[in-house]
């Protein structure tokens, strides 16, 4: 039977410690047993529309069906893979606003991936309501925290499944072509004929049992981790301990001993008899290199592992724009839920753009537009809820303030009371500081950016009268206004309520008069912004000056506001210069936002990345344009040989016999002259198991600014390729050997069991 096969395929080969990690691992838990009896929920979309609705989790303990009264379909299903989080409580601004505060214990969100909209429902009970939350939390960790491997396995299994259309646990010749195809994989008739063939030992017309096994097997054999197994098994035909060392040492170019070989072998080798030996098979090196320590991504990065005790201004920031937006910035929705979803991915700096609101409650959405409107006060108690879930570190609130004086005063009392003691209100310490606090110590903290009537001063002297209530307005509301009025834009004035006003403590925003005027004049707390264009024109006019600026200030950059779709600008010329909060919007998917995704994946994806030490110290003269001669020119040479990609997603799921036709391309991004990409020919018509074995070489300037990001394509002569998946980190990061590479969706999720597989290497040029 398939269940038996898909046992034998994958699960008989765990270590005790991954079965741990496996969906069947949780059979007899009480949660998810409840799940799989099913039960009655309550569906809200609306105050009229609430309806009834029987949800369960499949057996595969990787989809939930449910039933729908739609004419045109009786049931519909979604896979747990989809699920980015469930919310306990009325938490989703639907619930919020459908459902009373009585049935708050009641309920839960299912929150998706991608713009797919929220699940609000209801249980009979709190007992169910935990339930439900509480298995949901479960089936997901165990899916998360499967291997690469595992995940491949579950994925082959259910295309198998698929395929399997009378449910008899066989594979006829037509249904072995359909999984083929399934699987992203076209071959001719004769090769399906001959390997279906191969495989029924019974001559029966189809395979069944062990046949199925032997047919999965010749389907996942990987030629390349064949060859790289058989160079290094010097030890009757297997790979030692001794070994083991050899290839760590000079393929993978780690600082190890004959005990890390060891615990490797200890860690992954599934065969007893070869582990007593100390020797690892070919199943324990494949399952070693699917693991982390053979990803492209540096373990040791994987949590915070940079100096945190630096100020401020010393780091590059996590930062979006508009976070109050899902989508446009002409008719999209506001909500609660794009500050949530920026947080939860560690976003350290957030925007919020306040004008008047009915009945006295400011409110946040992009002004002089049809976007919908969220009520602060709702968008404060968000941020609150989530600001520290990913990350320890401080949140910055970048207020863009159009309202009145009193429904200013009202902001400032619902942050003091909604954040409490998490929301800074004097400076650190019982004397004026002259610099910046570290991340380290304003761990917990939220920050307030935006305009200040008077000096910092003031807080320690008690001195805070206020002679003038009046400030200039925000550079980018300035900007934002219709270019007819922009002249006169740039020296209004709006007045600020000194409640609002005391809670700017190092964030204070002015504008900027040019370099020399801000080194003369800006105390350290003072930070102007600057539209993306300005940016730009400084970061290659006057790169060295603007780097020198950001050693002891902060800068915000900020999309042009012509920008109405909420595309997103290049930030990497921005961090070249050393900006620190180069704030782009979150809600749009782009290679922008991939970048930053990279940019922000080391260091524990805390929000916070240490510059460079050529960006942090006076003495520097470095110039990403002219590229003097300093500490930062450290010229690499990187190696790159692409080998293959392994289950690759179909793009148009629709067509049966739609197949990928996949290229790889390598992209660089750092100073102008490291920035470059090549790539490899195209595949026709496999997305399972493509093989290039192409090299490429890169010439590195400055290695310490160079991202790379792996992009994977279909490939199409008449039109634009269309993404397949990418996966972005800073050069530094990167891992050399033979390593696996994840893949992401162009929202960045992990596309489960698709990856590459890569050979890399950085040297020193001669």
């Amino acid at each position: 039977m398939l269940k038996l096969i898909h046992t034998k395929m994958g699960m008989e080969k765990q270590t005790k410690r991954e079965a741990a990690h496996c969906p069947l691992s949780l059979e007899g838990d009480a949660d998810l047993q409840f799940m799989l009896v099913g039960g009655e929920l309550i569906k809200i979309r609306s105050n009229s529309w609430k309806k009834n609705r029987f949800y369960k989790l499949q057996e595969d303990c990787k989809t939930m069906w449910h039933e729908s009264h739609k004419a045109f379909r009786s049931n519909q299903t979604f896979s747990i893979d989809d699920i980015d989080s469930v919310r306990k409580g009325r938490q989703s601004e639907g619930l919020h606003k459908y459902t009373d505060a009585s049935v708050e214990d009641q309920c839960f969100s299912i929150i998706f991936k991608g713009r797919k909209k929220n699940l609000d429902l209801m249980a009979a009970n709190k007992d169910e309501a935990k339930q439900w939350v509480s298995g949901l939390e479960k089936v997901i960790s165990n899916m998360r925290n499967l291997s690469r491997q595992q995940k491949s396995e579950h994925w082959i299994f259910s295309c198998m499944r698929k395929a399997d259309k009378n449910e008899d646990n066989k594979m006829t010749l037509k249904e072995l072509k359909h999984f083929l195809r399934q699987i992203n994989i076209e071959v001719d008739d004769s090769y399906a004929e001959e390997l279906f063939n191969k495989c029924d030992k019974s001559r029966s017309g189809s395979l069944e049992g062990s046949e199925i096994k032997h047919f999965y097997d010749l389907l996942t054999y990987r030629e390349e981790i064949d060859v790289i197994y058989e160079k290094y098994a010097q030890t009757a035909g297997r790979i030692s301990v001794r070994d083991l060392l050899n290839f760590l040492l000079n393929e993978q170019r780690e600082q190890v001993g004959m005990a890390d070989a060891l615990k490797l072998i200890e860690k992954y080798e599934l065969d007893e008899t070869a582990k007593q030996k100390q020797h690892m098979t070919k199943d324990g090196f494949l399952m070693y290199l699917n693991h982390e320590e053979g990803s492209i991504l540096n373990p040791a990065h994987k949590s915070v592992c940079q100096d945190m005790t630096q100020p401020l201004n010393h780091y590059y920031i996590s930062s979006s724009h508009n976070t109050y937006l899902m989508e446009d910035q002409l008719k999209g929705p506001s909500s609660t839920e794009a500050y949530i979803r920026a947080l939860m991915k560690s976003c350290r700096c957030v925007e919020l753009d306040c004008w008047d609101g009915a009945n006295g409650e400011p409110v946040i959405y992009h002004g002089y537009t049809l976007t919908s409107k969220v009520l602060f006060r709702d968008v404060i108690k968000a941020i609150k809820e989530y600001a520290f879930r990913t990350s320890e570190y401080p949140v910055i609130l970048s207020l863009e303030n159009h309202c009145s004086v009193e429904q200013q005063k009202l902001m400032a009392h619902h942050m003091i009371s909604i954040l409490g003691d998490a929301l800074l209100t004097r400076p650190l310490g019982d004397t004026m500081p002259s610099s910046l606090p570290s991340p380290e110590e304003l761990k917990g903290r939220f920050l307030i950016k935006g305009k200040r009537l008077n000096k910092l001063d003031a807080a320690f002297n008690n001195n805070n009268v206020i002679e003038n209530d009046s400030v200039s307005e925000e550079d980018e509301a300035a900007d934002s206004k219709e270019n007819g009025q922009k002249a006169k834009a740039k020296k209004s004035k709006i007045k600020l309520a000194q409640e609002l006003s005391d809670l700017v403590i190092y964030c204070k925003s002015v504008h900027y008069n040019g370099f020399e005027h801000a080194k003369d004049n800006q105390a350290f707390y003072e930070m102007s912004s600057f539209k993306e264009s300005k940016a730009a024109n400084l970061a290659e006019t006057s790169a060295t000056a603007y780097i020198h600026h950001n050693m002891d200030k902060l800068s915000r950059i900020y999309p042009a506001g012509s920008r109405t779709d909420s595309s997103n600008y290049n930030p990497v010329p921005m961090w070249n210069a050393g900006c620190q909060i180069v704030a782009l919007n979150f809600q749009t998917p782009s290679k922008e936002m991939d970048l930053n995704q990279g940019r922000f994946l080391p260091n524990g994806m805390c929000g916070y990345i240490l510059k460079p030490e050529f960006q942090r110290h006076l003495a520097s003269q470095f110039d990403p344009i002219t590229l003097s001669k300093g500490p930062w020119l450290k010229r690499k040479i990187f190696h790159v040989m692409v080998i293959s990609a392994q289950q690759l997603p179909k793009l148009n799921k629709d067509k049966q016999k739609s197949i990928v036709d996949p290229l790889v391309r390598v992209e660089l991004y750092g100073v102008p002259a490291d920035t470059t990409s090549k790539q490899t020919h195209s595949i026709d018509n496999n997305g399972f198991n493509p093989m290039w074995n192409e090299n490429f070489q890169f010439d590195i300037h400055v290695p310490e600014l160079v991202m790379v990001r792996f992009v994977v394509e279909d490939y199409d002569s008449t039109s634009q390729n269309d993404l397949i998946g990418q996966y972005c980190l800073p050069l530094t990061s990167v891992q050399n050997g033979y390593r696996h590479v994840p893949l992401l969706t162009k929202r960045g999720d992990v596309i489960c069991s698709a990856g590459l597989f890569l050979h890399l290497m950085l040297l020193d040029a001669q």
